[in-house]
């Protein structure tokens, strides 16, 4: 087998016909017969190009509204067929197939159409058949056929025509095989996907087809990449290339802040963990209590708003050093105070939903669940103690609860006046990360006389709920569910703190 194969015969059958003129111009140099469909043969055409019908081709019309035009055994014929087997070239010459050494195809949009349209006609109507078969054939026929399954791939097959003289190796043929692989298997995934959205077959399929490499892992000496398309989540308007770490606490700050409504709200987090949070009247002062949670943790933050950045602001968080911000807007002088410094990371978050399903790779396997969408409000709270949660301590509950869903477990927060005071996170024990919240809130000289207390787990025995009582805890907010909850609730009434149940535990480990 020559490592090296002219293209003689093309077939070019494209959605979009933006980028082709190059390649039709250089293919035309080189003498190559090309071979088209429907709209792209008019396109190839009216350019003042020669091109043979796939109709004259195959003696067969297209049917079903040009729904069937490449299906045919002269076309695939010639894009399977092998050179060197003799039973092969007997068939063609029997048959009088043309052998194609290149095919050019860009598919039916199914994904654009999705985001553009719930109309199921239209979404089935952009599900590509011919043209999906087409890529298939000839990229498991890659040591005779040249295979570009996508526009984004245009510039390196105009480089192959014009450096190369048309000839492509075989090292070549078989990459944009694989890419041709992968973008099927892309297409296909992402059509399942549609239609297990009402099926819910328990299969897991998941294709990124965007993949952005990082500068490194979780530590300097481990690789890492990122599949996706951030662009969908915000858009960067400032800094340095962003990290592995600054992805996990940016995704971390943005499930956050979703869970606050529109009052100004500003949170700081530091390996995926709220480290100080406050709503305010006015985001300068909400600012400056999320900062007085915690300045030393802040050190090296994301900063994440649900308000628009204005100067006053932008003044006061440039004093503090921090790795990124992300805020669904910026006044222009606030973004230009912030522009100061080079590498400091700006981000402003577009309108963007996270899927409702959620996975994390695990052993030799990938772990699916629903994401955590409970958002408790106080028509979800069961009061079970004798005195009763006032309406402010039911704003510091809430605004407790919703920090402490997004804390790792076992995790306990103390909020006051709608501000992180302090949250013990990730330890193995609920008492001892009642402690850690105390010792910490005590460290920065937080008042914890009034505060509220919330909890990700039940208390299986009283022994927490009597340590927050001596420390000025007044109010308490927890899933319940502990086959000994009486004995919590029995101290709260012997002591005098408000209990509410919400009957939602929010592990997240």
């Amino acid at each position: 087998m020559a490592e090296k194969t002219a293209i003689q015969r093309a077939l070019i059958s494209v959605y979009h016909k933006k980028g082709l003129d190059p390649i039709l111009k250089k293919l035309h140099a080189l003498n190559v017969e090309l071979i088209s469909t429907g709209g792209t043969y008019e396109y190839i055409t009216q350019k003042g190009y020669n091109a043979r019908r796939v109709e004259d081709l195959t003696s067969y019309p297209s049917i079903l509204g040009d729904r069937v035009k490449t299906l045919h055994p002269k076309i695939f014929g010639g894009l399977l067929a092998k050179q060197e087997k003799t039973e092969d070239q007997q068939d063609i010459e029997k048959h009088e197939i043309l052998p194609i050494s290149l095919i050019v195809v860009d598919l039916y949009p199914f994904e654009t159409t999705l985001e553009t349209t719930s109309k199921e006609d239209d979404i089935i109507e952009k599900i590509d058949i011919g043209g999906i078969s087409l890529i298939r054939a000839a990229a498991k026929n890659y040591e005779h056929v040249l295979t570009i399954s996508s526009m984004n791939q245009y510039d390196e097959l105009l480089n192959i025509l014009e450096n190369n003289e048309g000839k492509s190796t075989l090292k070549e043929r078989r990459r944009f095989a694989t890419e041709a692989f992968a973008m099927s298997s892309h297409y296909d995934t992402a059509i399942f996907n549609y239609f297990n959205r009402s099926e819910d077959i328990h299969q897991f399929r998941h294709s990124e087809s965007k993949h952005k490499p990082l500068r490194y892992g979780e530590n300097p000496h481990q690789n890492a990449s990122f599949y996706g398309d951030l662009e969908n989540v915000f858009t960067q308007l400032h800094g340095k290339e962003i990290s592995y770490n600054n992805l996990l606490d940016i995704d971390a700050g943005i499930n956050l802040i979703q869970d606050f409504g529109e009052d100004p709200t500003f949170a700081i987090v530091k390996h995926n963990n709220a480290c100080g949070v406050a709503i305010r009247p006015e985001l300068p002062e909400a600012w400056k209590d999320a900062l007085a949670g915690d300045p030393i943790s802040a050190f090296g933050g994301i900063l994440i708003t649900n308000t628009v950045v204005d100067e006053e602001t932008a003044k006061e968080i440039h004093k503090v050093f921090f790795e990124v911000i992300l805020a669904p807007g910026y006044d222009k002088k606030a973004l230009d105070i912030l522009k100061q410094k080079k590498k400091r990371v700006i981000l402003k978050k577009n309108n963007y939903q996270f899927p409702k399903k959620q996975f994390r790779s695990l052993m030799n396997g990938v772990i699916e669940q629903d994401r955590d969408l409970e958002a408790e409000t106080d028509e979800n709270l069961q009061p079970v103690t004798d005195v009763q949660a006032t309406e402010e301590q039911i704003e510091d509950l809430i605004f407790a609860n919703n920090l402490v869903k997004h804390a790792k477990s076992n995790a306990i927060v103390l909020a006051k006046n709608k501000q992180l005071l302090a949250s013990g996170i990730g330890q193995t024990s609920r008492v001892d990360a009642l402690k850690q919240a105390i010792d910490k809130a005590r460290h920065f000289n937080h008042n914890l006389q009034e505060a509220v207390m919330a909890s990700d787990g039940f208390f299986p025995f009283a022994d927490s709920v009597e340590i927050a009582k001596n420390a000025g805890i007044t109010a308490i907010i927890q899933p319940g569910g502990s086959i000994r909850d009486q004995e919590s609730i029995d101290y709260c009434n012997e002591n005098g703190l408000a209990m509410v149940f919400t009957g939602v535990r929010h592990f997240k480990h």
